[in-house]
């Protein structure tokens, strides 16, 4: 019986690291520039999983005390350039898109971070106008 119960506990505690993951995930972003032809497709990678979060029923101060709110969020980030081609001579073709080197469970600082999902429209597609045209550019 002791064997058992010590399977149980230890099959919990890994669990926990299961379902509570968050961590490196590879990712498709569609770019686009206004005034470019093309739309190009970069891979980088995003944090993104579960973390523990906490909620009480206990208003006012006292109840703040036993919210927890921990986000999947980048520890560090690295800028890298993406060149989008068919631009004119006057338009920049560069543009530069985040990549994740390490993800952390922990607060989401709303002055360094999206902490919110605003859109709920599909960022999957590019949209690219030739000549009044609207153009979808399917994965």
């Amino acid at each position: 019986m002791p064997l058992l119960a010590l399977k149980c506990i230890l099959l919990c505690a890994l669990m926990h690291e299961a379902v509570c993951a968050c961590m490196l995930n590879n990712h498709t972003l569609w770019i686009e520039r206004r005034d470019c032809a093309q739309c190009v497709a970069i891979n980088t990678t995003i944090c993104n999983g579960y973390c523990y979060t906490q909620d009480t029923n206990l208003r006012g101060h006292f109840g703040r005390r036993f919210v927890i709110q921990r986000s999947c969020v980048p520890l560090s980030l690295v800028y890298r350039i993406a060149h989008v081609p068919g631009c004119p001579q006057d338009v920049n073709p560069q543009l530069y898109y985040p990549a994740a080197h390490r993800c952390s469970c922990s607060r989401c600082d709303a002055r360094t971070h999206h902490c919110v999902r605003t859109s709920r429209t599909s960022d999957d597609r590019c949209t690219v106008t030739l000549g009044g045209v609207k153009i979808y550019s399917l994965p």
